[in-house]
């Protein structure tokens, strides 16, 4: 029989990390945000990419559950007119997160899409890892998702899952996202 009182005392935050090129990135992480949520704990999302006037569905869920939800991007940067205002609100995006962190109100915080900016080198990889270990309360859980997810990160998370594409209606079906699906 499992000894659950035992496990809570051994518990510390968790840098958990989503990345890779299938599907299923930030849906893994709404999942683990959800599942948190649902015990009691207070989470939180910032998204560094999306557009905030968008409709995803998972910003529609977090308004309906009262969740801090911000997109703060201006949406997928190989279609910016303007890179280097995508470059001052992913930035601007950092910027919000460290608050949150620094406030520490929040068990768990999403930091969605967070990987681009290391591979777009708007942000050093290892100062971030450096100022997340240096900041971040102790008991707080704070997940990264996003392609190219650097080595640095994947050695520095506790957890790490990589999304395979083995087949997508897109390619195979020429099939448009889905509401409900993709968004």
């Amino acid at each position: 029989m499992v000894n659950f009182d035992k496990i809570e005392e051994q518990q510390r935050g968790l840098i958990i990390l989503f990345t890779g090129n299938g599907k299923g990135k930030t849906t893994a992480a709404m999942g683990q945000l959800l599942r948190a949520w649902g015990h009691g704990l207070k989470v939180g999302v910032l998204q560094f990419i999306k557009r905030p006037q968008s409709n995803y569905g998972e910003a529609l869920a977090a308004a309906k559950m009262g969740i801090p939800f911000f997109s703060l991007g201006d949406g997928f940067t190989w279609d910016s007119k303007d890179i280097s205002k995508s470059k001052q609100l992913a930035l601007e995006a950092w910027t919000k997160a460290q608050e949150w962190i620094l406030e520490g109100g929040f068990d768990l915080l999403l930091l969605d899409e967070m990987t681009y900016l290391f591979h777009y080198k708007w942000l050093d990889v290892n100062s971030i890892i450096r100022w997340i270990k240096e900041h971040k309360p102790s008991q707080m859980h704070i997940i990264i998702s996003g392609r190219y997810a650097p080595n640095e990160l994947c050695e520095a998370a506790d957890l790490v899952t990589e999304m395979l594409e083995v087949k997508h209606p897109y390619h195979t079906s020429n099939l448009a996202a889905q509401k409900g699906i993709e968004y």
